[in-house]
């Protein structure tokens, strides 16, 4: 039900993540094309990584996880941040995002890591449920803040 990623994937990791988009009502957010995924999946020097939730009876992919690596310096170990996960609406239910947890949760274990992290949009209610019942956790004392665009560049160009 659960497998590594591979380059002839990305074709439907794209299509997976622009699902994703539209649903958390983002579409026109996503910039990355297929190339910007090839490289960092599967360049030289990946910068994150994949797995697919494939349909057990077609073969066809219904989700994916995409993830890379952090590093918690209190722990003094990597963990695994969970950049995005989704499973097509028709495929809920059928235990694929656990199934896609649990593989994720497994690379920690046999790794030494020691934290699975993610965020997820506060109105989404039923992805919410899905991971308390799992065992998850909010971090509520932590606001996450970003820099994009001009924010990024004025600083980043600051002398």
């Amino acid at each position: 039900m659960i497998r590594t990623a591979t380059p002839d994937d990305v074709p439907v990791i794209h299509s997976l993540i622009r699902e994703l988009a539209e649903y958390e009502k983002a579409a026109e957010e996503v910039r990355a094309g297929e190339e910007h995924l090839r490289e960092a999946l599967f360049g030289e020097r990946p910068a994150a990584f994949a797995h697919l939730a494939v349909d057990e009876e077609s073969g066809e992919p219904v989700g994916f996880a995409l993830w890379f690596l952090n590093f918690s310096t209190w722990r003094g170990v990597h963990g695994i941040y969970l950049e995005d996960l989704y499973v097509r609406p028709e495929a809920r239910g059928g235990g694929h995002g656990r199934a896609l947890l649990a593989a994720l949760a497994r690379i920690c274990v046999e790794r030494g890591y020691e934290r699975l992290e993610w965020s997820v949009l506060n109105w989404n209610r039923p992805a919410i449920g899905f991971y308390e019942a799992l065992g998850a956790r909010p971090q509520d004392e932590w606001t996450v803040y970003r820099l994009t665009d001009e924010a990024l560049t004025a600083l980043g160009s600051a002398g």
